[in-house]
Parts: structure tokens; C-alpha cells; sequence
């Protein structure tokens, strides 16, 4: 018996309470979406949000191509990236 408990207690803390968590930081994201954001689809394919509604937001993919989509297929919001690979200096590069 105490081992059931035991197999219930590992499920939850090394399954179930990650994947909540997860789960809450994705809802968080998707409330935090604003018009001009890059994001990034389930499905992968990248855009600029246009347009917010409750549940439904427009993508501009390409040039004047627009996908509805709904709030919930947004995977990711893309962060703007402070350092240019190209930029290193010799001391980061490691070169003397």
C-alpha cells in the first residue's frame, strides 16, 4: 500500500505539477500577446500578430497574407535577440 502511494507522490511531482506549470506559463504568454508581436505557431510558422480579439487573432505571415488563428495555437512569442553573433569582439571569440 505504501508503495502505491509512494508510485502516486513521484507521478505527481515529477509529471503532473511540471506539466501544470507549464501549462499556466503558456496561458500567461497567450494573455500577453499585443499587436506587433513576432510569434511563433504549434504548427511553427512565424507571423506578426495584426489584430487581438478574445479567442481569435490575425498572423500576418507573408506580405499581405493574414491567418486567423486561435489564441491557443501561439507556441511562443519571439524575443528580440540583444547581441549579433557577428559583432564579437576578439577577446569574446577567443582570439588574442
Amino acid at each position: 500500500m505504501i508503495v502505491i502511494v509512494a508510485l502516486f507522490a513521484l507521478l505527481w511531482l515529477f509529471v503532473l505539477r511540471p506539466q501544470r506549470r507549464r501549462s499556466t506559463e503558456q496561458l500567461q504568454m497567450q494573455d500577453t500577446l499585443r499587436v506587433g508581436d513576432e510569434v511563433i505557431t504549434a504548427g511553427g510558422i512565424r507571423g506578426y500578430v495584426r489584430q487581438l480579439d478574445e479567442e481569435v487573432l490575425e498572423v500576418e505571415i507573408a506580405p499581405e497574407v493574414v491567418v486567423r488563428l486561435d489564441r491557443r495555437a501561439v507556441a511562443a512569442i519571439v524575443q528580440e535577440e540583444d547581441d549579433d553573433p557577428d559583432e564579437l569582439t576578439q577577446t569574446e571569440s577567443g582570439e588574442s
